[in-house]
């Protein structure tokens, strides 16, 4: 038996750093897709959404799922599924709840909150630490687009969660939370006499009840 797992959440909100925190719990059984590796080629003009960064240039815009290639993102999550000893693929990525391609195939849905303000401060330190950029350059695109991005296309598939773990916790109560989801799946003994390979499973019908919540104001 195979399961799929979706996790959202705003940029800096720690969902990527939940998934691989899941992914350690058992190498051999689950497999990880980051969906930041399957956005369009930023060098071809005709594929994606494109944007003005705030240096006045135009770029491919990393916080529209129009940029993501879905296809692609289909294609690796199947051939995933297909590997010997994988029970639960995980997909991560600000739009794992966004993409139809993703959000319809997905057994269980996480969403990662944070403040606006712990994630912006996040980003920042991460863009000095690792890029060495100017934290001008992050609080200008945060103004000029992300916060705008994030209200419209990700703080909205919170709604759609089953579980929504609050990203300023310690890694391993936001792991627990996730365990409980998918835990069941990962501890079943395989059938030895079963047919190794993956066989297509049918998905199981989703009725979401929309919950009454308080949307980030802003985003990254």
């Amino acid at each position: 038996m195979t399961g799929v797992l979706a996790v959202a959440g705003g940029t800096a909100s720690g969902k990527s750093t939940l998934a691989e925190a899941l992914s350690l719990q058992c190498p051999e059984s689950i497999a990880l897709v980051h969906l930041d590796d399957y956005y369009v080629p930023a060098h071809d003009p005709l594929r994606g959404v494109w944007t003005v960064s705030a240096g006045g240039h135009a770029i491919l815009d990393w916080n529209h799922p129009g940029s993501i290639d879905e296809a692609a993102v289909s294609a690796a999550i199947d051939m995933a599924l297909a590997r010997p000893g994988v029970r639960l693929v995980v997909v991560e990525g600000l739009f794992a709840l966004t993409l139809p391609s993703v959000r319809e195939r997905a057994d269980w849905r996480v969403y990662v909150d944070a403040p606006d303000d712990v994630r912006l401060a996040r980003k920042i330190l991460r863009k000095i630490e690792v890029q060495r950029q100017d934290p001008r350059l992050s609080l200008l695109n945060y103004l000029q687009s992300g916060r705008d991005r994030h209200v419209a296309h990700v703080a909205p598939s919170r709604a759609v969660a089953d579980l929504v773990v609050d990203g300023t916790h310690e890694g391993p109560e936001m792991l627990a939370a996730v365990l409980g989801l998918v835990g069941p799946l990962l501890s079943a003994v395989p059938d030895p006499l079963s047919d190794p390979a993956p066989a297509a499973r049918p998905r199981r019908a989703r009725a979401v009840t929309p919950r009454t919540h308080q949307l980030p104001a802003a985003a990254v």
